[in-house]
This record gives C-alpha cells, sequence and structure tokens, in this order.
C-alpha cells in the first residue's frame, strides 16, 4: 500500500448520512407524479447516480418539473437530518495530515457545499466537485480531474478515490485512480461486487491505516 498523494472521497454513505432528506425529496417527487414510493433501504439500494442522469429515466419528459420538486424537499429537510458517518471525523483529521483532500459527489454542487459548511468541514477539502459543476457526473472521469487539479495532482495512480459502491469504484478506475471501498458495501452487493483496490471495513481501520502511512516518506 503506498502512500497517496491527494485523496478524493465520495460523500453520502461514505463521510455522512443524508438519506433521510434524498428520501424526503424522492418520494416528494413520487408522490406527484403518482409512483410508488421508496423505503429507505430502497432509497440506499437504488440511488447512485446523479439527478440529470437519473431522473430522465424515473420520470420521462416531466423530469424537470420532478427535479424541482425534489429539490424544494431536499432543501427544507438536509441540513436538519445531516449526520456524519461513524468515526469519520477522525477519520478525515488524520487524511488531511497526510495527502490534500478534495469531495466528488453525485449531489448536486450547491447542497454539497452547504452541507459541508453546516458541519465545518469545508477548510479540510480543496474542492468540493458536485453533480452540475462539470460538463458530466460521475462516472464520467472529468469531474474527478477537477477535483484533482485542485489538489495540485494530476488524476492517476497516486491518488485514491474513496467510495461505498460500485460506482464509485468504477468512477475511480475511469479517471486511472486508486479505488478504495469504505464500509462493507452490504446495500450495494458486497465488497466482492465493488471490487475495490483497497478496503476498509471501518473507518477507524482507515484511519489506522493512514496514519502508518503518514510514516512513509512521500515517492521522490
Amino acid at each position: 500500500m503506498q502512500r497517496p498523494l491527494a485523496i478524493v472521497w465520495d460523500w453520502d454513505n461514505t463521510l455522512v448520512d443524508g438519506w433521510p432528506a434524498i428520501r424526503a425529496g424522492l418520494n416528494a417527487a413520487f408522490r406527484d407524479a403518482g409512483l410508488p414510493e421508496w423505503s429507505l433501504e430502497e432509497v440506499r439500494e437504488r440511488v447512485r447516480h446523479s439527478l440529470r442522469d437519473s431522473f430522465p429515466q424515473l420520470f420521462g419528459s416531466r423530469w424537470e418539473h420532478a427535479r424541482d420538486i425534489f429539490y424544494a424537499a431536499v432543501r427544507a429537510t438536509h441540513l436538519a437530518v445531516l449526520q456524519p458517518m461513524p468515526e469519520v471525523a477522525a477519520l478525515i483529521r488524520q487524511a488531511a495530515a497526510l495527502a490534500p483532500l478534495a469531495v466528488l459527489s453525485n449531489k448536486a454542487g450547491p447542497l454539497l457545499r452547504a452541507e459541508a459548511a453546516h458541519l465545518g468541514w469545508q477548510t479540510h477539502f480543496r474542492a468540493l466537485v458536485g453533480a452540475g459543476d462539470c460538463a458530466a457526473d460521475k462516472p464520467d472521469p472529468r469531474p474527478m480531474r477537477v477535483a484533482c487539479a485542485a489538489c495540485g495532482v494530476t488524476a492517476g495512480g497516486a491518488v485514491w478515490y474513496v467510495g461505498d459502491n460500485a460506482l464509485d469504484m468504477d468512477a475511480a478506475r475511469r479517471a486511472g485512480c486508486v479505488p478504495v471501498l469504505l464500509g462493507d458495501a452490504a446495500h450495494d452487493g458486497g465488497p466482492e461486487r465493488a471490487n475495490a483496490a483497497l478496503h476498509f471495513p471501518t473507518s477507524a481501520q482507515m484511519t489506522a491505516a493512514l496514519s502508518a502511512l503518514a510514516k512513509v516518506p512521500l515517492p521522490g
């Protein structure tokens, strides 16, 4: 395991639990469209892609109307229900002592940055890149390149991308970065489906690994 030159993070279900707000937004849009609502477990299992990539499939020609309903419901609740994932605060502190950090999420950029500010975490990250901030969203490699550039590095094998599901690992590979799974990925078919290069079942285990890597000199 080599010391990374930068670490880019997914947001939802990797660093924070904001699923109740996402569920509220989706179900508001589903109710308006006369569609069945999703349970919290179904939201965790099904939500992967950005809204602009997923809503046309869910709502057809009325996807922009559904988008507006979704965002209104999310904005009304997301900061109130937002919670850090277990032991993540210590993980971020240790990671920031090791390498520059950024976030790449399929959450809309303004919502992502509002949540980071709400938690007081925005100073930890060189960039918070969300859906809509680039010409395409994750897993397209372009937003990963933006996040890496903010850290002063080129996307590639010296950069870790840390996420909680197989789509995150695909995004890392498409940009040439190291795919790192955090958590058990039980909502996404488990670690085997994710097929990560590195896997840390808990934040505490990743914190310990980064602490050990901090003692390793930077390459060249």
